[in-house]
């Protein structure tokens, strides 16, 4: 039986399963990275690369290796910073040992496996859509949101190490093609809720809307839409309690929400940063860390209970905040900024605060955003 005609039947298999999807592991399948990594894509558009780096004794990132990612990086009509306008467009998927690359300017994906702080490249393949920018990893299962004609969402199983499409996983979002400025009328980012239940995409102001879809087996169905209007959802991620915390571009606010068994959102608070451009947020716990491309900033939330926000304070960076990574050990705040293609690293206090420990220039990487910390 030839490769392709195995990876078919994997694929068809997963995707009727009535029950939880897993992955079987390769027989060389990498190892768990032994050092601390941080794994930044500068999206050149010229050759999307991965670069890899080591945590130092006191916090900061040495670069111990550069990785072509076999497809180009891209730049969405009227950005400046941040080319991708989008959140997390490098992903890892812990139970494979795979990271996940967008080549957007190639209207692909670059698998590579991770062995520590080294990568190998295993497959390029189609993201199923044109202009890649976010990636969601859960369980054996990738989906990709493509910006481009009205965006889409293209779901993957992994086999072998690979990437299978799955044709029921594939969905348009019908969002306007023509709508300018093309950078703040895209989407924005998708990712799995942590149980894996349901994805969630934001779609800035092509919508102002946040869609949470079923994530089972079968066909991907109609999204829930909760309408934000006029606030640009952008960036999310989920504190320890399974609040869904979103920036909101139009007002540069954070958000929380609950999510409903059956997709519907439910608002529990907003804070106002009062900074520039509030576009990106990573969880650390239950803190948040919201940064202000505008400001050249990092604003700070506990979350509580109950989805109340407490603002901690404003953290300065280099210009042009984006993308940003908490390490796996949460001792670490990595933070990229799109105006000179540096990462500025913070370490993480008890009480959330941030104490910068260093930073480095990640080559060709103005405007680049994409990052993952191990």
């Amino acid at each position: 039986m030839s490769t392709l005609t195995r990876l078919s039947i994997v694929a068809t298999s997963v995707a009727a399963a009535a029950t939880g999807l897993v992955a079987a592991p390769s027989q060389a399948a990498p190892r768990t990275p032994a050092h601390h990594v941080v794994f930044v894509q500068n999206d050149d558009p010229a050759g999307n690369s991965v670069t890899a780096y080591d945590r130092t004794t006191s916090g900061g990132l040495a670069q111990v290796g550069s990785y072509p990612t076999g497809g180009l990086g891209g730049v969405l009509g009227g950005s400046a910073v941040d080319h991708l306008a989008s959140q997390g467009s490098l992903a890892y998927d812990r139970s494979s040992h795979l990271l996940v690359a967008v080549n957007a300017g190639s209207d692909s994906l670059t698998v590579f496996a991770v062995h520590g702080e080294r990568l190998s490249r295993r497959q390029v393949v189609g993201s199923g859509g044109s202009f890649p920018v976010s990636v969601a990893v859960d369980r054996g299962r990738v989906f990709v949101l493509n910006a481009r004609d009205g965006g889409s969402v293209q779901g993957f199983a992994i086999a072998d190490g690979r990437l299978v499409p799955v044709a029921r996983w594939h969905r348009g979002l019908g969002l306007d093609p023509t709508q300018t400025p093309e950078f703040t009328s895209t989407p924005g980012q998708i990712g799995f809720t942590p149980d894996g239940s349901r994805l969630v995409v934001t779609t800035k102001n092509g919508g102002n809307s946040i869609l949470v879809f079923k994530a089972g087996f079968g066909r991907l169905g109609a999204p829930v839409e909760t309408d934000l209007p006029g606030t640009v959802p952008f960036g999310f991620d989920f504190d320890a309690r399974g609040h869904l915390a979103v920036t909101e571009a139009g007002p540069s606010a954070v958000a929380t929400f609950d999510i409903a068994r059956n997709g519907s959102l439910t608002a529990r608070d907003l804070a106002a940063t009062a900074q520039a451009a509030t576009c990106w947020l990573v969880a650390s716990g239950n803190t948040v860390y919201a940064s202000n491309a505008g400001s050249g900033s990092i604003s700070t939330y506990r979350v509580g209970r109950a989805g109340a926000l407490t603002a901690l304070g404003n953290t300065p960076t280099d210009a042009g905040t984006v993308d940003a990574a908490v390490s796996a050990d949460g001792a670490y705040l990595y933070v990229e900024t799109g105006a000179t293609g540096t990462v500025d690293a913070y370490r993480i206090g008890h009480d959330g605060s941030l104490t910068a420990s260093g930073s480095v220039v990640v080559p060709n990487a103005v405007g680049g955003e994409g990052i993952v910390a191990l």
